[in-house]
This record gives structure tokens, sequence and C-alpha cells, in this order.
């Protein structure tokens, strides 16, 4: 793809994120994966940087914007980069209009920045809402340790016990350490909660919106497998991811419950009065 087709592709992605967030349809990570499923012919740096201008406009725009190419128009009023890319030429955007929409720019929503502010939060922290997330990982206590592990780089030790953090955009699914299992990408929030649940061996939990699969795996190596462990989720995508990723972070999950949501105490009856923990 040519850069101006990259911008191109993000505004028809845009055009679809658009829509979900008025219809409260499918997140834009999902909508992007779904895209380029289908397009096959995007290499690795091309998904890259399509995304990365998708969040960008994303992050840019307060209010929702009227459609893609406004918010595109957005980023490139900031970016003279982008700006050229709208030449016109083959799978590339337009040039701009005279007078043509542009998406109104702001650090979040009206209504979010004031909650912001009411809680005590100010300047520096709502700005930071423009700026693209640091990447968190945690070391799989079930097969390394964050004082030994050795990484292609050196991460920045966190609060939380086996936390790591890099720049954004560290590319680390690529490390040999990733495939083995020897790390896993989340949050240091997420982290710091398993850290600071009073777990102990022998104990059974049941994770109740496990999602992915991040804490109950973490849960897992926190207690080196030695307590049983049900992921439970309504969400069937997101579960499937769970299964693969215990094989290879080594991690004893002993039940994983696809729960309907109209019957969720018939699928966890099994476990009635029995958990000691429920997260």
């Amino acid at each position: 793809m040519t850069p101006a087709a990259r911008v191109q592709a993000a505004i028809d992605l845009l055009d679809t994120v658009i829509t979900a967030a008025r219809t409260k349809g499918a997140p834009a990570d999902r909508i992007i994966a779904e895209y380029f499923r289908t397009r096959r012919y995007a290499g690795s740096k091309d998904r890259r940087a399509v995304r990365d201008l998708v969040y960008q406009a994303i992050r840019l725009c307060g209010p929702v914007p009227e459609n893609g190419r406004a918010a595109m128009l957005a980023v490139a009023g900031q970016d003279a980069a982008i700006a050229a890319l709208f030449d016109g030429s083959p799978h590339g955007p337009e040039p701009k209009a005279e007078g043509e929409l542009v998406a109104k720019t702001g650090l979040a929503p009206k209504w979010l920045v004031a909650a912001l502010r009411a809680s005590g939060l100010g300047g520096p922290e709502i700005a930071a809402l423009l700026d693209r997330a640091p990447l968190d990982i945690r070391v799989n206590a079930l097969k390394a340790d964050r004082a030994t592990i050795a990484l292609p780089e050196a991460g920045e030790p966190l609060v939380a016990a086996q936390a790591l953090r890099f720049p954004s955009g560290t590319q680390v699914e690529q490390w040999d350490a990733y495939a083995a299992g020897l790390i896993e990408v989340q949050d240091h929030g997420s982290q710091l909660i398993i850290d600071a649940l009073p777990v102990q061996p022998g104990d059974t939990i049941i994770d109740l919106c496990a999602g992915g699969g991040g804490k109950t795996l973490a849960l897992a190596a926190r207690l080196g497998n030695a307590a049983s462990i049900i992921a439970a989720d309504t969400d069937k995508r997101r579960l499937g991811n769970l299964a693969p990723r215990a094989q290879r972070a080594g991690a004893a999950i002993d039940h994983i419950v696809l729960l309907d949501p109209t019957r969720e105490m018939r699928a966890l009856g099994d476990w009635a009065g029995k958990a000691d923990h429920v997260l």
C-alpha cells in the first residue's frame, strides 16, 4: 500500500468505527481486525500504519466525528505529512475542498472533561489522553522472573511484582520470550488487581468476567498452578483465546465456561457455595 492508500484505508475504517460508535456496535479493535482479515494483500507494516492512523484520529477528535474523512482531515490539520497525502493519487484520498467539513478536535467529549476535572485531575492528565499508552507486560512467574529474565529491550519495573513497561509500539509479540510463554501483554492496572487479591494456594476462584483470560492467567501464575480456577464469560470469541494462551503460558485452568446471560446460575451451579473468591 502507498502512504496515500493507507490514509484512505484509515478513512474507510473510521467510517465504520463512527457508525458503530453511534449504534453501540463493535469496538474499534474488532472492526480493524475484521477489515484486514478480508484484505490479505496488506502487509504487517501497512496494517500497523493504518491502525495507528485510526487511533490517532480517535484520540484527536473529542466529539464523535461526522465521518471518517472529516476525522482524518483533522489529523491532516496537525500533520503536514498527512495533509500532503490528500493528493488525489490512485487509491488515495481526494484533495481537500475549500470549506470542506473538518471534525472538531478536543482532548475528550465535554462531559468527560467535566468529570475528569471534578475528580481533581488537571491539564497534564487530560492532555495525556492524546498520547498512545505505553506497553505493559507481565513476566510469567510459572516460567520466568522479572529480576532475571533476558529480553531484547530493558523494560521499566513497575509496582506490580512482575510488571515491566515499554514504549508504545514495542513489538513484544515478535520476541522469542513471548512465543515461549515467558511474558504476557497485560496492563499494569490489571496486574495490581491480581497482586492485591487475598488468594492462596488451594483456593477455588471464579473469574466471572474472564474475557481473553489475562487476569485468569495472572492468577494461575501467582499461585503456581496450585488453585482451582474457573474462567467464565459471555463472549465466545474472547473466551476462545484463553485455551491457547494458557497452553503457551503453562497455566492450569480447571474449567472454561461460556455463559448464557439468562442462565448464568445454571452454568455455575457446580460451584455454588464452594468458591473462596469471585473476581
